[in-house]
């Protein structure tokens, strides 16, 4: 990866939703990442989260052992540079817990919500 790119992390266990988001994070701009558990991608952010402004996470990824909502807050802690989209079909999240400055995003969504989202969490870029 070159250092002067834009970078995203995808994390979903559906790879058709990846894909999808994947498209949707590349026309914006991003080169992606791409993670098929919170696991996976908690080894992605350690090893490349300089390069990484963005985490787009499900809520719910078996098997593993951590949730998105694990990932979220563990990236934020760690990283906190890298804005944070976490969307579910399934699970609105509860109050605090999203980590600070993340946005939930409610399944099924439509490229311009994601956008828009992108907009909120990175406005200088």
């Amino acid at each position: 990866m070159d250092r002067f790119g834009r970078y995203a992390l995808v994390a979903d266990d559906e790879p058709l939703i990846r894909m999808d988001v994947e498209a949707i994070l590349t026309e914006a701009g991003f080169q992606v990442l791409t993670a098929a558990g919170a696991d996976e991608a908690l080894d992605i952010l350690f090893s490349r989260g300089p390069e990484i402004e963005l985490l787009f996470t499900d809520v719910q990824m078996p098997p593993g052992t951590m949730t998105g909502y694990d990932l979220a807050r563990r990236c934020a802690g760690d990283m906190p540079q890298i804005a944070i989209l976490v969307a579910s079909g399934a699970q609105r999240p509860e109050p605090d817990t999203l980590p600070e400055g993340a946005l939930f995003l409610d399944k099924p969504f439509s490229p311009d919500q994601v956008l828009r989202c992108l907009s909120q969490l990175l406005p200088n870029r």
